[in-house]
């Protein structure tokens, strides 16, 4: 039975509740992931969207921020959770389906502003961060899987407004798209979004910093699906709901879609 799976950044769920609302009555995926919550779990809204059918729930939170939730109109399981890089934060989190099918969430660090682990701490957790991540599933190799969320890599050059321009900034640094392959290659991971839309620029996030953020469209793709290698071909119909980025108080990044047929 194809189930349509979403995944946003959502900037804060308690401030932007209605917005997660608004997606829920005019999309409608059966599941949808969300990122940097900024809630405990106890204080994220899930009783209003219980009321909206997404009545099973698999999530972690953190006061102020990370946080990462599956929300599911369809029973789902907690598959646990890993720290990665032993951060002490919120931002992976598993559960699996019915049809077997586990589902991960991941928040990846943004890494600051420099791209310099000497002299950047954050960028140093982000590269440690993937790299537990490539061991884990190198270790792991996921079967009938798929992993969602804000990767905050954005990796073909295609994937950026300039990739000339955007080389030395974090997000897009070789470094960066290399320890993301590394990542997709040991788990076997395909990137649905793009089997789906092979070509041309494509984006899921506009920075704040933008009045013009759609005219301009300076933008990154920093939000994935991947699948793993065995249901790969039951990924299909993936994309970017791009006007989200433009609903009053939004967030920075807009939600991501695929189906699959399991």
């Amino acid at each position: 039975m194809p189930f349509t799976i979403a995944t946003w950044n959502i900037n804060s769920v308690r401030l932007r509740a209605g917005l997660v609302a608004r997606l829920m009555q005019e999309e409608a995926p059966d599941i949808l992931c969300l990122q940097e919550c900024k809630s405990p779990v106890e204080k994220m809204p899930l009783e209003a969207f219980a009321a909206l059918g997404y009545g099973h729930v698999v999530a972690r939170g953190q006061k102020g921020y990370n946080g990462v939730a599956i929300l599911s109109k369809r029973p789902i399981e907690d598959a646990g959770e890993m720290d990665f890089a032993a951060l002490g934060h919120a931002r992976h989190v598993a559960g699996r389906l019915e049809n077997g099918v586990v589902i991960h969430n991941v928040y990846v660090p943004a890494g600051g502003d420099v791209p310099d682990r000497a002299v950047n701490e954050k960028f140093g957790q982000k590269l440690d961060y993937l790299t537990e991540m490539r061991d884990w599933f190198r270790a792991n190799r996921p079967e009938k899987a798929i992993l969602v969320g804000d990767l905050n890599i954005a990796p073909r050059a295609d994937d950026v407004w300039s990739h000339k321009q955007l080389l030395r900034i974090v997000s897009h640094t070789p470094v960066e798209v290399a320890h993301l392959d590394d990542v997709r290659a040991a788990g076997g991971w395909a990137d649905v979004t793009r089997a789906n839309i092979p070509e041309g620029q494509l984006y899921s996030w506009w920075s704040y910093r933008a009045s013009d953020w759609d005219g301009a469209d300076k933008g990154r793709r920093l939000d994935h699906i991947w699948a793993s290698d065995d249901i790969r071909a039951a990924g299909h119909s993936s994309r970017i709901l791009r006007a989200a980025r433009g609903w009053e108080q939004p967030s920075d990044h807009a939600p991501v879609f695929a189906t699959f047929d399991l």
